[in-house]
């Protein structure tokens, strides 16, 4: 039996004026995930345990099955372990983002918490320009992926409050910046990025037209530990992904990480690579997990034609391709489509809506419900319910 697991990261969504009363979902085309789910068990379940924030971190731990309320610790150490970065126990580490900040009448807003999904290479330059600003013996950065960079502080504070850039589009920044003990320090080391960060604009021209105008630091936490994959569930697996956040969790349970050249993260990945590498593994391991950030990038964008872009991609490059080479190259499988949270294009944030949910059984050909096609609607008319996220995979990886 092989497993297939596809996140389809903030897919979920809510019903908008411009498309009638229908969600970006309802709205896409995805004849692909339809076909499935008419043959698939289909209800809702929710990722986010009560009082926790609802974030890709919390999310995903729970989509790969494990209970969030006992193994998340923050989301930049487990970024960190996918970078390859060594915490020691006392380090305490920071997503840092690079972002784009306007001043409007006396008040700064942040405007883009991805710096205009900034290019890498790009992006290189300046994380390399701001180590030689920031960096000594107790701060230190480290590059990642287009915006999603590291900052860890050796022997740091943990007991800050910070705001993912991403909950506070188009809001004054001032309530959000760091507070509690220890974070002056952070938000002078943010001050001195900009300051670095024009300098460096003005003086590479290559740099000039870059959206980045700040770094936001968020997401600390000390280095998590997971049981490993294998021992649980008694198989091997893969994880496919373009984010740090992703391959970090998977690392950490023991995972193979594939690294797919041109994968973005966001409309311009590299599909068809991941699909091929997905199916590749699958002829050594038994499950592979291949996520999809677009629909929740887009999501973030408050922009709900390239949301409905995102989503016909999904179905059309990810989810035909894996069911046709199912189908060619093994008799039992089954395949799983799930998101971690919903990223409504209203609100341009994650919120806590239950998510919808499919999981398709070769062996069997008849389904649960009278549904026809795989939305939010449809899914909440379903009488399955989950409220522990984390216990899904159990279920679904049951043979």
């Amino acid at each position: 039996m092989k497993f297939v697991l596809i996140q389809a990261d903030g897919i979920p969504d809510r019903p908008l004026e411009e498309l009638q009363g229908k969600t970006p979902l309802e709205a896409a085309k995805t004849p692909f995930m339809d076909q499935l789910v008419q043959l698939s068990e289909m209800g809702t379940i929710n990722h986010i345990p009560k009082g926790m924030k609802s974030g890709s971190d919390v999310g995903n731990l729970s989509v790969l099955g494990y209970n969030p309320e006992k193994y998340f610790t923050g989301r930049s150490p487990i970024e960190a372990e996918s970078i390859g970065i060594d915490l020691e126990p006392a380090d305490i580490c920071y997503r840092c983002n690079l972002v784009n900040i306007v001043n409007k009448n006396g008040k700064e807003f942040m405007n883009d918490h991805s710096a205009g999904h900034i290019d890498t290479e790009v992006s290189k330059k300046i994380i390399s320009a701001l180590r030689e600003e920031i960096e000594d013996d107790e701060f230190k950065l480290y590059q990642g992926v287009s915006y999603r960079h590291i900052l860890v502080w050796k022997g740091g504070c943990n007991n800050l409050e910070t705001t993912p850039p991403h909950d506070i589009l188009e809001k004054d920044i001032i309530q959000y910046l760091p507070t509690g003990p220890g974070s002056v320090r952070l938000r002078d080391l943010m001050r001195q990025a900009r300051i670095k960060i024009k300098k460096v604009k003005n003086l590479m021209p290559e740099l000039k037209n870059s959206d980045c105008s700040d770094i936001w630091l968020w997401g600390q936490g000390k280095k998590p530990t997971l049981p490993h994959f294998n021992s649980i569930h008694k198989i091997n697996g893969s994880v496919i992904s373009a984010v740090d956040l992703i391959k970090g969790i998977g690392k950490l349970c023991g995972l193979n990480v594939l690294n797919v050249e041109g994968a973005t993260g966001y409309l311009d990945t590299n599909y068809k690579g991941k699909v091929s590498a997905a199916l590749e593994s699958l002829k050594k391991d038994d499950f592979c997990m291949i996520h999809i950030e677009a629909p929740d990038e887009t999501g973030h964008e408050g922009d709900y034609e390239k949301k409905i872009r995102a989503i016909s991609d999904l179905d059309e490059k990810v989810v035909g391709p894996i069911i046709e080479g199912l189908k060619a190259g093994h008799d039992e499988y089954k395949i799983c489509i799930v998101s971690d949270h919903p990223t409504p294009v209203d609100i341009r944030t994650h919120s806590y809506e239950y998510v919808p949910y499919l999981i398709f059984d070769s062996r069997l050909n008849k389904n649960k419900h009278n549904q026809n096609t795989f939305s939010e609607r449809s899914a909440n008319e379903s009488s399955l319910i989950h409220d522990d996220g984390h216990k899904l995979l159990a279920s679904f990886l049951k043979n």
